[in-house]
């Protein structure tokens, strides 16, 4: 590929989380595989000693040339950029343990990626895996769920299968309570406008009932409205479908994404379909982010044996929804 067509290639951040855990080292096997050129320009963010120690453990070879802005590395070819704030070093930080030292450190790197994902320095943001105990050390936040960027919804993805939940972790009976006729089309309307965005042009989005073969009368009144609501704005939506269906439905092509009415109740199938390569992508921003579905593995951090297909196929997710060529899977 030459330089011109390189320069065109979406600029794609991944931060490289919790650098006492895996996070660093399935980056840089992920960087390392060759299957992400002709799809991005990467750019790591995150300390310079702890990517190198990283490559280091897994035996990987990397070329990494260090940047002090996200701008720089949009005419870097020919090695990986690494974009490094600073403050942070690499041999107070063990593999294994969580630390006040790693929770600033991994806060300030997300901080950074959503200001260039906000700007429009980048066109992606990936999130290596996090430690909650590291980052509550840091007494800035009291929930790893406060991470989560305001008016966000969560879509899931794993192969074929796609689903967006109402709602995350509350107890299932708020959860209910919280599904109305408005906030679900809000998300009908806003996972079908970034379908279309990310290169899906006529997305067939099904809705999951809330009740077993969406049979009662809060299914009737809490989501039908939503539905014919969408419909009458040229959406195709269709629900509430029985949810011991919907999703069978969905892996065999019939729709190409699914609101769900609680977490668990799409989880269960994204988790069960595939696990490996799944990962998830925040509706509502102007960027495209998201992360992984696996966590630090303190247990063996360190030995260089974790597997990077979730965050090469995250890369690769983002790479393809930023260039508008559509949703893997």
């Amino acid at each position: 590929m030459t330089e011109s067509a390189t320069a065109t290639l979406p600029l794609i951040a991944i931060m490289i989380g919790d650098p006492a855990g895996i996070g660093p080292e399935v980056c840089v096997k992920a960087l390392a595989s060759g299957e992400l050129a002709g799809l991005c320009r990467p750019l790591l963010i995150g300390d310079m000693g702890v990517v190198k120690r990283a490559a280091e453990v897994c035996g990987v070879t990397l070329a990494l040339q260090p940047v002090t802005t996200a701008d720089e590395a949009v005419a870097n070819h020919h090695a990986v950029a690494v974009l490094d704030p600073g403050g942070f070093a690499v041999s107070a930080c063990p593999f294994g343990v969580a630390s006040l030292t790693a929770g600033e450190a991994v806060l300030n790197w997300v901080e950074l990626g959503a200001t260039l994902g906000s700007s429009g320095r980048i066109a992606g943001l990936v999130m290596g895996p996090l430690h909650s105990e590291s980052i509550k050390l840091t007494g800035r936040i009291t929930d790893i769920d406060e991470l989560q960027p305001a008016g966000t919804f969560m879509l899931r993805i794993s192969g074929r299968l796609r689903v967006v939940p109402l709602t995350e972790h509350l107890p299932l009976a708020d959860a209910i309570g919280l599904v109305t006729p408005d906030a679900v089309y809000k998300v009908i309307e806003l996972l079908h406008d970034n379908l279309v965005r990310w290169g899906l042009p006529h997305p067939r989005i099904a809705v999951a009932g809330i009740n077993p073969h969406a049979m009662f009368a809060q299914d009737r009144e809490q989501l039908l409205p939503a539905v014919e609501q969408a419909q009458r704005q040229g959406i195709d939506v269709s629900g509430p479908i029985s949810p011991d269906s919907v999703f069978r439905m969905t892996l065999e092509g019939q729709y190409d994404a699914v609101v769900s009415m609680y977490h668990d109740q799409g989880q269960i199938a994204v988790k069960t379909s595939s696990f490996i390569g799944a990962c998830t992508v925040y509706l509502g921003l102007p960027y495209v982010m998201l992360n992984v579905p696996h966590g630090t593995a303190f247990d063996i951090a360190g030995t260089g044996v974790a597997q990077h297909q979730s965050m090469l196929a995250a890369i690769k997710m983002a790479a393809n929804m930023a260039s508008g060529n559509g949703v893997l899977g």
